[in-house]
């Protein structure tokens, strides 16, 4: 036995086996423990125990902060610590473990309820596993609803891990769809929606569900079903495959409106709502978020946010923002934007203000509002470090180079995007990688590097044609052609294929703004060709089509645009 082991082991009088020592009993508490949790376990006269602890602190291996019965206790090292719990037998571990969560259960129950994970682990030591599963799972409930992501996934699977072990009952099957399932919501946020882990978490809830119904025990929460189908819908969409995210957000909505439930009708409306907007159908998907909208009310659904990913009004109003924009109403938009903002910032909650801080991020670059950009997308980047939430940290990245690149900072811009869709890619994600891409190949451009510039901009081409994520489409067109302006060998006919691409695009798409920028593209293409007429027949009536927004970047170049055409 080592000389420390030896100082802390000390033979004592012959005492219950369950009773231990002082070092080895505050051992058996944790690292850090309070003189009054110490006592209650102990049940030594305070005169005893001081002695033993100071004994403890005049050899350096404990600190005290404040005095008794009111001090706190931390072992110097973690080595120390190990050293005296090592020196307990394997039934007096368990015997003690077990005296430890009953004195917390009983004499300091506010501990006991605010910590279930301190609970859970004396109750594992002590191998009473069915009340340990009870008080993880209890624990990463609590942690996935203040965004404690990581702690989250780790107690939850430390729960269902548990839960595997027992006989299976009703109940026991109850509780373990119930963890599954919020298992999938923490994982969606540090792996990534599309990413390996969270997808077998969800196929995993799936055979847990369809194995009670075999056993005639649907789930008393019938929304538990709803969750595990949004699940696998968000991971299509952020894989982005556009067939199958509609296909999938039709068949939650037919069977939401089979149910007549609003919780389920509500979210449904939403997907239905994503699926039709990013691939094209804007104005269909603006009406589902309205219809998502007028159903939802912050103090009924806000916690829904554990169960669906996200707050629904949060996620609903980023996406409405976007469409509204798209389809001519940037005044509307914003106005979407500083709503969910407010909201989101409300929630207390770091996943719905990732969420929020970024999509809106992604109006604001529309809007050529940069400095709110960039300040949102640091912000993602800031959450996403302190969660440990890859995707988002990603998609703050990628954002933030976005931003560098619409404000002259090319160099700059092409390091970070760069980087941040290596980190995307990683988690499995597609989604929005044609928009990266578009403006990866603008700053590749501004630094007259045309090779990569064409290489990015083809990529983005390729990428809409391949997963159907066409609400970026037009304007992809429109930057192919402002690349194709400076390329030789392609040059002005290349370019006013590309803008006549994109004017067809946004117009099938009853994409107001988009339409306008590819008509200012080529109106001024006609204007380098002295077809002035031409260019004003243009742009004049798209332009005139606009009841507001006239304050920002792009009705403000439209205006004297036509100002310089009338010259």
């Amino acid at each position: 036995m080592s000389g420390l082991r030896l100082f802390l082991y000390k033979p004592r009088p012959a005492r219950r086996p369950a009773q231990g020592s002082s070092t080895q009993v505050a051992a058996a508490t944790g690292r850090e423990f309070s003189h009054a949790l110490l006592n209650a376990v102990m049940r030594q006269r305070d005169v005893e125990l001081g002695s033993a602890l100071d004994r403890l602190i005049a050899a350096g291996l404990l600190f005290r902060q404040g005095l008794p019965p009111y001090a706190t206790y931390l072992f110097k090292h973690a080595l120390v610590r190990d050293a005296a719990y090592g020196t307990l037998l394997r039934e007096q571990r368990r015997a003690l473990h077990a005296r430890i969560a009953e004195t917390l259960e009983v004499q300091f129950a506010d501990i006991a309820e605010s910590r279930p994970e301190l609970l859970a682990r004396h109750w594992t030591e002590a191998g009473l596993i069915e009340k340990a599963a009870s008080l993880w799972g209890k624990a990463g409930q609590r942690s996935l609803a203040r965004s404690a992501l990581v702690e989250a996934a780790e107690q939850l699977t430390r729960a269902l891990d548990q839960i595997a072990t027992l006989p299976g009952t009703p109940v026991v099957r109850r509780e373990q769809i119930k963890l599954q399932v919020a298992l999938v919501n923490a994982l969606t946020h540090v792996k990534g929606y599309a990413a390996p882990e969270p997808k077998a978490a969800v196929e995993r809830a799936r055979q847990f569900i369809e194995q009670a119904e075999a056993l005639g025990e649907p789930p008393e929460d019938p929304l538990l079903l709803f969750s595990v189908l949004y699940s696998a819908w968000a991971a299509s969409f952020v894989a982005f495959n556009g067939d199958v995210a509609r296909d999938l957000a039709s068949q939650f909505l037919a069977l939401a409106e089979k149910q007549e439930q609003t919780v389920p009708l509500m979210i449904g409306n939403r997907l239905m709502g994503n699926s039709l907007t990013l691939t094209g159908d804007i104005v269909k998907g603006r009406a589902h978020y309205n219809q998502a909208f007028a159903l939802y009310d912050p103090a009924t659904h806000r916690t829904l946010a554990t169960r669906f990913g996200q707050d629904v009004g949060v996620s609903t109003l980023v996406y409405r923002s976007l469409a509204r924009w798209m389809l001519g109403y940037p005044e509307a938009a914003l106005a979407d934007v500083d709503h969910v903002l407010e909201d989101a910032r409300d929630s207390g909650h770091a996943v719905p203000l990732m969420y929020a801080q970024f999509h809106t991020s992604l109006t604001n670059v529309l809007c050529a509002k940069y400095a709110a950009a960039n300040a949102q997308s640091s912000e993602v980047v800031r959450l996403a470090d302190e969660k440990g939430a890859a995707l988002w940290k990603a998609l703050g990245t990628m954002q933030k180079g976005c931003v560098l690149a619409q404000s002259g900072k090319a160099s700059e811009a092409i390091q970070m995007i760069t980087s941040g869709i290596t980190m995307y890619r990683s988690t499995g994600s597609r989604l929005y990688l044609p928009i990266f891409l578009s403006h990866l190949s603008r700053a590749h451009a501004e630094l007259d590097q045309f090779d990569d510039a064409w290489r990015c901009i083809t990529e983005a081409i390729t990428a809409v044609e391949t997963t159907k994520e066409r609400w970026y489409e037009a304007e992809i067109h429109r930057i192919a052609g402002e690349i194709a302006l400076k390329l030789p060998q392609l040059g002005s006919s290349q370019a006013g294929a590309y803008f006549e691409r994109a004017l067809t695009v946004a117009r099938a798409e009853q994409a107001k703004s988009w339409e306008l920028r590819a008509a200012m593209s080529m109106a001024r293409l006609c204007l380098d060709q002295d077809m002035r007429k031409k260019a004003r027949t243009l742009l004049a009536p798209i332009y005139g089509w606009f009841t507001e927004g006239f304050d920002t970047r792009d009705l403000k170049e439209a205006e004297a645009l036509l100002h310089t055409l009338d010259a």
